[in-house]
């Protein structure tokens, strides 16, 4: 097959096809931009120095000068990119099933299965290569606008430095290699023959309770931080450099990947729970939903848990920050002006954290309303029977909310957990003498001036951020609650009885 044939057939296709690539091409735009600014951040030179000495003074923001918390900066930019990847998944199963009647199709006008899944290949990739280019040329006119010295020459944003051109290559050309792949992963059980769509699809067990494996891996591997340091620090040692970065990313995708793949297991159970005990039609054709596909609430809800998972943790972080404050300020060793700058530091990571919800939230939509248009027929089906629309509207929402609810509090708890475990030790304080100066600041220079002060010990403990996890938690649900929402409007339209004649 020619190049141009290719590109001609990738692009055909209806008003779903289009906006599958639109929808996939803004997806990639957005996730470019976050991966370029991520690259930025850690293209700032660092001046030669010690330690302390050594900060790119150009900026006014210090998390820009300091360079120990540029690669914390970075992270934080690239979790953006998470639920934004999540969505472009979700986008590229829009319109599934007529796509997969529009290649059987090219099947018998002679295509291959090979040249089937290449099609696919194709439009993925090049919905994305349009999007991580408008996402390149997005962030070199912003690059040029956002350049703006104040009074003193200072930066505010990092408009000085560019990324090397071949990370700036690998964003640009990596993303729709990735966005292919996924395509390509996404039919490999889907054969397009000439007489149809035969989906290939074997018959599971239940999902089993083993993710839990995972989390529990997860969160020791964050257990072990604490203990291994000491253990170190006794000996008079420092540990491996690549041992605490290694158990802190091998620990949080593990929990991570456990939360997720736990939602199926946690589907299948509530489903269960559903047709045993629930009442009414509505609850009971969610429940058999639930148990038929419990997979569904994995793929649906991983990027808006991951969001969760990680504003636990800042929770749990900033619970920790705020303990060290208090016990810095009993000891006679606490800055005002330090504390309002960490602290403003994590108001940055929460609303990062609310930035990934919110694009969870519109995969989230995308995922529904795909789930509701490939089911139309069904749905159609027991209108026609008798069933009325607000009973398949309930079930659409308890199909949703069963799964979602538990999902989300066991995310919340093994985000906080995981940060709980470094971070929610006691913090001793006192037992030593500091000098003190009861007069202004002139006074204060005279030594006679000052006075020894003893501090008694004292204990301070990290108090559990109920608060934060209520809004992170009410956040998430209040996303599925919208999303469930939006998908009811296209419910009537999905359900009139003319859909009973589609092929």
């Amino acid at each position: 097959m020619r190049p141009g044939v290719a590109l001609r057939l990738a692009l055909a296709g209806n008003r779903t096809d289009t906006a599958r690539v639109v929808l996939t091409a803004l997806s990639a735009a957005l996730a470019s931009l976050a991966g370029l600014a991520a690259l930025t951040v850690l293209a700032i030179p660092t001046p030669p120095g010690e330690p302390g000495s050594n900060n790119s003074e150009q900026y006014t923001n210090a998390l820009l000068r300091e360079p120990g918390l540029r690669g914390g900066t970075a992270v934080a930019l690239l979790l953006l990119a998470v639920p934004v990847l999540a969505l472009a998944g979700q986008c590229v199963r829009l319109g599934a099933p007529a796509r997969d009647r529009r290649l059987a199709g090219f099947r018998l006008a002679g295509a291959t299965p090979g040249q089937v899944t290449g099609l696919v290949a194709v439009e993925a990739g090049l919905a994305s290569l349009l999007g991580t280019l408008v996402g390149l040329v997005t962030y070199l006119v912003g690059r040029v606008l956002l350049h703006r010295p104040d009074s003193r020459g200072l930066l505010p944003l990092p408009t000085d430095v560019l990324p090397s051109p071949l990370a700036i290559g690998a964003v640009v050309l990596g993303l729709p290699v990735l966005a292919g792949l996924v395509g390509v992963v996404l039919l490999r059980r889907v054969t397009a023959t000439p007489l149809g769509v035969v989906r290939q699809i074997r018959r599971e067990r239940a999902p089993g309770p083993w993710a839990g494996l995972l989390i529990v891996a997860g969160l020791a591997a964050f257990g072990l931080l604490v203990p291994i340091g000491q253990w170190y620090a006794d000996r008079g040692q420092e540990p491996p450099p690549m041992l605490e970065p290694a158990l802190m990313l091998g620990g949080g995708l593990a929990a991570l990947v456990g939360v997720v793949v736990g939602t199926g297991w946690l589907s299948y159970t509530v489903g269960r729970l559903l047709h045993r005990h629930g009442r009414g039609p509505a609850v009971l054709l969610a429940s058999r939903r639930l148990t038929a596909d419990p997979w569904a609430g994995s793929r649906t809800l991983a990027a808006l848990l991951a969001a969760v998972v990680v504003g636990a943790g800042a929770a749990g972080l900033r619970a920790s920050m705020i303990a060290d404050m208090a016990a810095n300020r009993a000891g006679g060793q606490g800055f005002a002006a330090d504390d309002d700058f960490y602290l403003n530091t994590m108001d940055l990571v929460d609303r990062a954290v609310h930035v990934a919800i919110a694009l969870a939230a519109g995969g989230l939509v995308v995922a529904l309303v795909e789930g509701i248009v490939a089911r139309r027929r069904t749905y159609a089906a027991l209108v026609a029977s008798g069933v009325p629309r607000s009973v398949i509207g309930r079930s659409v929402g308890w199909q949703a909310l069963a799964p979602a609810v538990p999902a989300i509090a066991l995310a919340l708890a093994v985000g906080l957990l995981l940060t709980w475990g470094v971070a929610g030790r006691p913090r001793t304080y006192g037992g030593h003498s500091i000098q003190v100066c009861t007069g202004d600041a002139a006074r204060c220079v005279d030594p006679s001036a000052l006075r020894e002060v003893w501090v008694p010990e004292g204990v301070v403990r990290p108090e559990l951020p109920w608060e934060q996890l209520a809004w992170v938690g009410a956040g998430a649900l209040a996303a599925v609650l919208v999303t469930v929402g939006t998908g009811l409007l296209f419910l009537r339209m999905s359900t009139a009885v003319e859909e009973l004649r589609t092929g």
